[in-house]
């Protein structure tokens, strides 16, 4: 479970944030999940509270978006999302001349601190 050193990133830079900014604690972080991170968003929620424990950001609040694979069917010549990075295939025509664009990530998009 790769989460949990996620997590535990995730918490010191966070940190590292809120000294800068003089903060007594954080209250709340908004993450996005890229669409072919291979990180679950449920395994995420557990182990941010874990390493969250004994820090500023314990009793932070998790805010997390989950992205959709943008992509391109040549063959419809429009945008679709795709939900699998193993399904390559449009769902609107099935066909497999597909340009995906997709976060392989997980980003820190905001923090609240007091």
């Amino acid at each position: 479970m790769h989460e949990i050193t996620l997590c535990q990133n995730a918490v010191e830079i966070m940190q590292q944030f809120a000294r800068q900014n003089n903060a007594r604690r954080i209250t709340a972080v908004w993450m996005e999940i890229g669409a072919f991170s291979c990180v679950e968003p449920e395994a995420v929620q557990f182990c941010f509270e874990l390493a969250c424990r004994e820090t500023l950001a314990e009793g932070c609040e998790l805010h997390l978006t989950s992205l959709a694979a943008a992509s391109w069917c040549y063959r419809c010549r429009q945008q679709i999302a795709l939900i699998s990075p193993g399904v390559l295939l449009c769902p609107l025509c099935g066909g497999r001349d597909v340009r995906v664009v997709a976060d392989d990530g997980m980003k820190i998009k905001r923090i609240e601190i007091e």
